[in-house]
């Protein structure tokens, strides 16, 4: 049984997740882990349950969800796990980040691609892959339809959608993935969000103002 453990990260509010289950392996998606309190917390959390990280995985590469990666990958040397056109987005992050007064440490030199073909596993437990670009130019999501849960990055979120205007981004395409990629799973599919609090399919099919 996967369990999910959700952190707020960095002056964005940005959501890091630990996904783990019942062997300790556990995934790390989208550290935003910037100041050192941050990385002691994360750091915690892991050795005090035994956690083995064996996954360092981006939903996206915008600064708010990439900021903890070069502490993770060095800490527990893992590869990063992204879509292969996601590095035009983090390319761009160094001067995002200048601009909010901080600093960019280089990607982590370790990377695997992947692709909606693909399955991340840890422990006994696999997520699938979708594909939805439109927040960024290569946006994926992780879930597990057994279990109900998809780690969505900024694609959905309670009541909204992923803003449009960052590099990458296109309002079209990104309604289209949540329709065609999210929209399809069934009304209890929990959604973790990369901002904001834990929503469902059902209510965003039928409340979201952006999907009516």
């Amino acid at each position: 049984m996967i369990q999910v453990k959700q952190f707020v990260f960095n002056e964005f509010e940005e959501n890091t997740y630990v996904l783990f289950d019942e062997t300790k392996e556990c995934i790390i998606i989208d550290p935003g882990c910037y100041k050192v309190q941050e990385q002691e917390v994360l750091s915690k959390f892991i050795l005090t349950n035994n956690l083995k990280p064996v996954k360092l995985i981006n939903t996206h590469c915008h600064i708010d969800h990439v900021l903890g990666n070069t502490f993770v990958a060095g800490k527990w040397n893992l590869e990063l796990y992204l879509h292969r056109e996601e590095l035009f987005t983090y390319n761009s992050t160094s001067a995002w980040a200048s601009m909010f007064g901080m600093v960019l440490d280089s990607i982590p030199e370790k990377q695997i691609y992947i692709t909606e073909a693909d399955e991340i596993s840890f422990g006994i437990s696999k997520l699938r892959i979708a594909f939805t670009p439109g927040h960024s130019v290569a946006s994926l999501c992780f879930y597990n339809l057994e279990q109900n849960l998809c780690i969505a990055g900024d694609v959905l979120f309670a009541g909204s959608i992923g803003r449009t205007d960052l590099p990458g981004g296109d309002y079209d395409t990104l309604v289209r993935s949540i329709k065609t990629k999210l929209l399809v799973w069934p009304d209890e599919m929990r959604i973790y969000p990369g901002h904001g609090p834990e929503t469902t399919i059902g209510v965003e099919r039928t409340a979201n103002p952006f999907l009516q």
